[in-house]
């Protein structure tokens, strides 16, 4: 182990007192004195950690324009495919928006946010009532062998979407919008865009990602 530095021990996130402490060996022995299980508990953490960075990095952007099929299906872009994460394995959940828009989330983008929200304490009231509303709808899509996708009716007429839609990536999500209402939307744009951009992305938090779920 002479002139080793573990990724783990420059890790600004000290790891050995974070966690070492809730993994019991004989004798009470410290795991970092033990190459060999060191080595195991190091892989495992990296792998954890990148598996976390994987999910939070997911930036889609772009905007598409597609029709409706007689049976409902839209074709998935093959530029937007491109960018869905490998971890979604083509599927992916769709549920309302808000605007009056639909959102089509990556399948590992939604176990994220669900996993988040089940942080969320369910004997408060406000907190139920956004859980179910979140989830009125859900409903789970998988790309078929011809990179469609079949969008329910109870979905497509809440967002009042007959032929035209226009998919609108940005972040970690896909929005699904009517065209005309979408056009409607863009082109009602704020009149001093730049004090709301200063508003919205000149909080300290933006910057340095604190706070931010």
């Amino acid at each position: 182990m002479h002139g080793y530095e573990s990724p783990v021990a420059r890790h600004p996130f000290h790891f050995s007192r974070h966690f070492l402490p809730i993994f019991p060996f004989p004798g009470g022995k410290k795991v970092i004195n033990s190459g060999v299980k060191w080595r195991v508990v190091e892989f495992f953490y990296l792998y954890l950690h990148s598996q976390k960075q994987r999910v939070s990095t997911t930036n889609l952007i772009g905007e598409y324009e597609c029709r409706l099929d007689d049976k409902s299906r839209i074709i998935l872009p093959a530029a937007l495919k491109k960018q869905i994460p490998q971890e979604a394995q083509d599927k992916f959940v769709l549920n309302r928006g808000f605007e009056g828009c639909l959102v089509l989330y990556p399948q590992n983008v939604w176990d994220e946010t669900i996993r988040k929200m089940n942080r969320l304490n369910l004997f408060v009231r406000d907190h139920r009532q956004f859980v179910r509303a979140f989830n009125n709808g859900a409903t789970p899509l998988t790309l078929d062998s011809q990179n469609r996708l079949l969008l329910p009716k109870s979905l497509l007429d809440y967002a009042s979407i007959e032929r035209e839609i226009i998919l609108f990536a940005y972040a970690d999500r896909i929005e699904v919008w009517n065209k005309k209402t979408y056009m409607e939307l863009v082109s009602k744009e704020p009149e001093d865009f730049a004090q709301l951009a200063e508003k919205v992305m000149g909080n300290p938090s933006i910057s340095t990602g604190d706070d931010l779920p």
